[in-house]
């Protein structure tokens, strides 16, 4: 089946008018690319995604644009990791803001025959490594998915939704176009990311200026994010959370990392500039309240991982409440039953 039979009907109100700009040719061997657009955000909405979309082209286009890519490349492997804990092959899976292909490099033909990658940055998609998966790159926003309902195996995202501007419609977006019986698997940036960060301005702000404004985008909190899989009709959920802490030379270097990686902030309500003397407090702050011994500081990232699976009645279900044989009081039993034997 080619990538064009996939697609939804184009639409002019979904579509971009410029689509035709978008579209290059097929890559030989490893795939090629398509395009399709996004709807215009609406002025309620947190984030400025034309914004987003130039952030990500422009730290795409740096010479030395891969040197940033190790937060990435280190949720792009473990969520690889927890792909692989599924003993099955996908035939078709999707990339939900793949960038320049962090999971895709860690996946195997024994795992995903054929992998779509959508991303909103072009620049992006051009700098996707070749793996030995076939590949379709399509320019797309994450926040309308140009594909047919029940299309893929797998869909995976990688610290991309966090800049999403409607998050349910995201998760039922990418549940319709899954198959029956298909699985998400998805990382994103929980609410203690950066916090040291934000708490620095904060204060340097409130010092200098006598208030603040937000510098870091808002977060979705791990019981919300369970709650809003369950409202988009994913089942079996599972949620786990993990912490990666970076040391940097001083702040103004981990705020050099965030402009490389395409993660500055993009809420239509920042600040549009920040007073050099207030910079200089909050490096001063960061250094005092969260320095170490070698003069480095630390940037915490909080990853939020889940997996959801879109039901199928062939699929095993959890037992009906009071169906249970064995109470949990037993539970001791059995284990002073297990010490006596080992004995």
């Amino acid at each position: 089946m080619g990538a064009a039979a996939l697609l939804r009907g184009p639409g002019p109100s979904r579509m971009r008018a410029s689509l035709g700009c978008w579209c290059r040719r097929f890559r030989a061997a490893s795939g090629g690319v398509a395009a399709a657009g996004s709807p215009v955000s609406g002025a309620r909405s947190p984030f400025d995604r034309q914004l987003k979309r130039k952030q990500k082209n422009w730290a795409a286009l740096q010479p030395e644009s891969a040197k940033y890519g190790y937060l990435r490349e280190e949720v792009g492997s473990s969520l690889a990791e927890r792909l692989f804990d599924i003993t099955k092959t996908f035939p078709l899976a999707l990339d939900v803001g793949c960038g320049s292909g962090y999971i895709a490099q860690h996946l195997t033909k024994e795992t995903v025959q054929r992998l779509f990658q959508v991303d909103m940055a072009e620049n992006a998609l051009r700098n996707t490594v070749e793996t030995e998966i076939p590949t379709v790159s399509v320019v797309a926003d994450e926040e309308f998915l140009p594909f047919k309902d029940d299309t893929f195996d797998l869909v995976v995202s990688s610290l991309s939704l966090h800049w999403v501007n409607d998050l349910p419609r995201a998760f039922k977006e990418i549940h319709q176009v899954l198959k029956p019986g298909g699985v998400f698997i998805g990382a994103m940036f929980g609410g203690e990311t950066l916090y040291e960060l934000r708490c620095s301005l904060q204060l340097a702000e409130l010092e200098r200026e006598g208030g603040f404004s937000p510098h870091i985008s808002p977060f979705t909190d791990v019981n919300d994010l369970g709650h809003l899989l369950g409202r988009a009709a994913f089942n079996t959920v599972t949620l786990d959370t993990d912490e990666i802490q970076v040391n940097y030379p001083g702040m103004f270097e981990i705020m050099e990392d965030l402009q490389g990686m395409g993660e500055s902030n993009c809420s239509w309500n920042r600040k549009p500039m920040l007073h050099r003397e207030t910079m200089l407090a909050a490096a001063a702050i960061y250094q005092e309240m969260y320095g170490s011994n070698d003069g480095s500081v630390p940037a915490t990232f909080q990853i939020y991982y889940m997996i959801g699976w879109k039901f199928e009645e062939s699929q095993a279900r959890p037992a009906q409440r009071g169906s249970a044989t064995v109470s949990f009081r037993d539970l001791a039993k059995i284990n002073a039953f297990i010490s006596g034997e080992k004995k």
